[in-house]
């Protein structure tokens, strides 16, 4: 059993709100146990995201119990600049970080006033976990981060941003870039310096939730496949057991 484009697309519209979990997704969240829909964070909206991204390990044999999708499961990882950092799905087996997913949205009207916080939480998180495995926090096989990422389809998201008069010259990349731009710039450099092994950049918003992929190298295509790719290099190590 595979994951398809239609989980993704039903996982995206139920992140609005717009539609229940498709009878499979309900098992597989049942599967993973532990109350998921109620109990995944405090808001529930990635909740169908958690669920999607939890059917990949389970489809490929992982136990239940390896696959974190709530806190009450322990989704903290260890840090290197914090102790621990918790992370929205974590999957470990045999004490091998499988993998270990970000999930994060913006939404609007004022998408400027979270913007910095959404890159600088991203940033922090994939550096501080990366440094920990050079200090051989994760002694067994190199960590595998995904990070995936909703962003409110809008006029003002849309929309040229302004750069302001600083006291040196920016990048002329954000030049004229909207905040749809600003992101797909920023998850791009997040995958080329290796934080994130896999970005999925999507915008979509409640009244058409159809998902749209800004970046085609961070579309769902790719993410998927990336997610494969790390279960196919684990299955040929013997994992899982």
């Amino acid at each position: 059993m595979t994951v398809t484009r239609k989980d993704f697309e039903d996982a995206i519209a139920a992140y609005w709100g717009a539609k229940q979990l498709q009878g499979e997704q309900s098992a597989i969240r049942d599967a993973i146990g532990a109350g998921t829909a109620g109990t995944v964070r405090g808001g529930k909206h990635f909740d169908a995201v958690a669920t999607l991204l939890a059917q990949f390990f389970i489809h490929a044999g992982y136990p239940p119990e390896s696959i974190r999708v709530n806190k009450s499961q322990g989704l903290e990882l260890p840090g290197y600049y914090r102790p621990q950092k918790q992370w929205d799905v974590v999957v470990v087996h045999e004490n091998v970080l499988v993998a270990a997913f970000e999930l994060k949205a913006l939404g609007g009207p004022s998408y400027g006033n979270n913007y910095n916080n959404r890159v600088e939480e991203a940033l922090g998180s994939a550096v501080d976990l990366r440094r920990a495995a050079l200090a051989e926090l994760f002694p067994k096989e190199k960590p595998w981060l995904g990070y995936f990422f909703i962003m409110q389809d809008g006029e003002r998201s849309r929309t040229p941003v302004k750069t302001a008069k600083g006291a040196l010259p920016v990048d002329g990349i954000w030049h004229g870039a909207s905040y749809q731009d600003r992101f797909g710039i920023f998850c791009r450099r997040l995958v080329d310096e290796q934080l994130y092994d896999a970005v999925c950049f999507v915008t979509s918003s409640a009244e058409d939730p159809s998902p749209q992929e800004p970046v085609d190298s961070l579309d769902w295509r790719h993410f998927a496949a990336a997610i494969n790719a790390r279960l196919s290099y684990l299955k040929d190590l013997g994992l899982p057991g």
